[in-house]
């Protein structure tokens, strides 16, 4: 198998960085609720890198390689989505200002690459040293798929024990002070809401990275591909909250494009335990010659179609839904820049 020349991943790693550096350099330097068409172009500017990216992996390394980030990169993708519907929730529950939502998404975006860097070499080592740990990686993402059908991302009401925790023990604020974590009133030191903000997202990064590592790791055993698959998959992420807007919970059947999602790579990985099997209680510590191998190429044909017909079949419930009460789908979830400019004029 053709092996990618330490060139190119460092020199990735370097460009990556840079991109991410810029980008939150920008979102400093220029805070403001990002319009309809900016948010689609970056958008498309980040696919378009990915891609991109995916076709240098086919020159230097072959279509095994790029086959394993195109499918990594949509799996992370897809879950990512799922994340900016807690997302959502959050920023409603703290009631975090527009203005600010920006640098909120940055900050968790920072959040989630650290977390998922290390759950990367967790991972990477566990797989190198434990053959058996996909069995547990496997039966992990089928149980997290049917906690997916039976969940709702809406019942979210109820803080996380360290947010308890910290509204009984810190003094807080009411109102927010920019992106400030601590702010002054009347000589006195106080928190703002913002920290307890960041923690919730925090905390939500870190369950969504149980899920997304486990994931990735089913389809490549490669941690440049799984690491660089999840740095694409976030990049554009904080465009796409906005890009979407309130159409974002109208997605009511994506929950289950990701289930089925989770499930089969979950199945993948229990086939590909048992086809390397190690275990002396099963098969005599003999891989299982019968358990089919899922290639690469069909993953990403089943994750492409699951996410297709979910986001298909939402969006035309949702019209069908609108039209029944008199409205079109968009004059149902206006985007959040159209207030930002009404109340501008």
């Amino acid at each position: 198998m053709l092996e990618l020349p330490i060139w190119f991943e460092v020199g990735s790693l370097v460009v990556l960085t840079l991109i991410l550096v810029g980008d939150l350099l920008l979102v400093l330097k220029r805070p403001h609720v990002p319009s309809m068409k900016e948010s689609t172009l970056w958008v498309v500017f980040y696919v378009v890198l990915a891609l991109v990216f995916a076709g240098l992996m086919y020159l230097f390394a072959g279509g095994e390689f790029a086959g394993q980030f195109l499918a990594g990169w949509l799996t992370e993708y897809s879950l990512s989505i799922d994340n900016l519907f807690v997302f959502v929730i959050i920023m409603a529950k703290f009631a975090v200002p527009r203005k600010l939502q920006q640098e909120v998404l940055m900050v968790g975006i920072i959040i989630a690459l650290v977390l998922r860097g290390i759950f990367i070499l967790l991972g990477a080592s566990l797989i190198e040293n434990f053959s058996w740990i996909f069995y547990i990686f496997g039966a992990w993402l089928v149980w997290t798929a049917i906690q997916q059908v039976r969940g709702d991302h809406d019942d979210d009401d109820s803080d996380t024990f360290v947010v308890r925790m910290l509204r009984k023990r810190v003094r807080l604020t009411d109102d927010y002070d920019g992106v400030k974590l601590r702010t002054t009133i009347d000589g006195k030191r106080f928190f703002t809401p913002m920290l307890i903000v960041f923690i919730a997202i925090g905390t939500t990064d870190l369950l969504f990275a149980l899920d997304s590592i486990p994931a990735i790791f089913g389809i490549t055993q490669s941690a440049f591909i799984v690491f660089t698959a999840n740095v694409f998959a976030l990049m554009g992420l904080r465009q796409l909250y906005f890009m979407l807007g309130g159409l974002l919970e109208r997605l009511e059947y994506l929950k289950y494009g990701i289930a089925f999602i989770l499930a089969f790579i979950g199945v993948k990985l229990v086939f590909h335990a048992m086809h390397v099997n190690e275990l002396p209680f099963l098969n005599g510590g003999e891989p299982i010659e019968w358990a089919p191998e899922i290639s690469t190429w069909m993953s990403l044909g089943v994750i492409v179609v699951a996410m297709l017909v979910a986001t298909v079949a939402s969006l035309v419930k949702a019209r069908v839904d609108a039209k029944r009460r008199g409205h079109t789908l968009m004059e149902e979830v206006p985007h959040f820049t159209d207030d930002a400019e009404r109340s501008g004029r």
